[in-house]
């Protein structure tokens, strides 16, 4: 069935949600022409042509060859958000610096909605990442967020999100959930076992304001091949300790 009831009078609500499709679809696969656009959205090419006319005039969306693209004025109120705490662009520094330092893949994570978002990330194609979501249940930086949650918020994640499995070792039991969180919450950090992708382990501690507020998680992942024993448990987690309490001092001195 189409979504589109094209009229020449839509409401408000018809108009934005039809104007975010076009722009999931081209964020999804780039270089869509009209034709490709009204087969994904299920709009009709009138309607299609007349969003996408105010996206390109506004710089939203921008066209070439008869396909269109997402425009960097989408880019500038990404930095925009990105950069909207003071946290976030100390975490920043701290990302690049446990990459460096580690010459593993770091990262920080923020909740939003109930699901992960990556807002800055070092290593391999970091920059496509940014902004991607995660289910918070199956990687270590999502745990320490679910870890800051009481009971209450707990059950209505897993009533809401459920448990996905993304591999054999996903906690997917909400009572295996609730036993992994009370393990976290007694060492201050969390582990990431092949819980999202086989082959690929994680640790990631929690990231804290001065008032004690959480302001997200950090985090180093790379193959389970070298992500064991006293090297993540230790090392790695005494780094993340030291560059989440270099944020907090950051933000409560300046």
């Amino acid at each position: 069935m189409s979504m589109d009831r094209d009229s020449g009078d839509e409401t408000g609500v018809e108009t934005t949600r039809k104007t975010f499709g076009i722009l999931e679809a081209l964020k999804d696969e780039e270089g869509l022409t009209i034709a490709e656009l009204t087969r994904r959205t299920e709009l009709t090419k009138s309607t299609v042509y007349r969003h996408l006319s105010t996206l390109t005039d506004m710089g939203y969306v921008i066209e070439r060859d008869g396909a269109y693209y997402i425009g960097l004025r989408l880019l500038e109120i990404g930095e925009q958000t990105r950069n909207r705490e003071a946290g976030y662009k100390a975490a920043k520094r701290k990302v690049f610096e446990l990459g460096q330092e580690t010459d593993e893949r770091a990262l920080f994570l923020v909740e939003e909605e109930s699901e992960g978002v990556y807002l800055h990330r070092y290593g391999s194609l970091s920059d496509t990442m940014i902004g991607k979501r995660r289910p918070l249940h199956s990687l270590a930086s999502g745990k320490v967020v679910l870890a800051e949650w009481d009971e209450d918020e707990v059950d209505r994640f897993v009533e809401e999100k459920g448990l996905e499995r993304h591999t054999s070792h996903t906690i997917t039991d909400a009572d295996a959930l609730t036993d992994e969180l009370d393990r976290i919450r007694e060492r201050g950090y969390a582990v990431n076992d092949e819980e999202y992708m086989d082959g690929l382990c994680g640790v990631a501690v929690p990231v804290y304001t001065p008032d004690d507020d959480l302001l997200g998680a950090l985090g180093l992942f790379g193959p389970t091949s070298r992500f064991r024993d006293e090297y993540v448990h230790d090392d790695l987690v005494n780094r993340l300790w030291d560059k989440a309490g270099e944020i907090k001092v950051t933000l409560a001195y300046g």
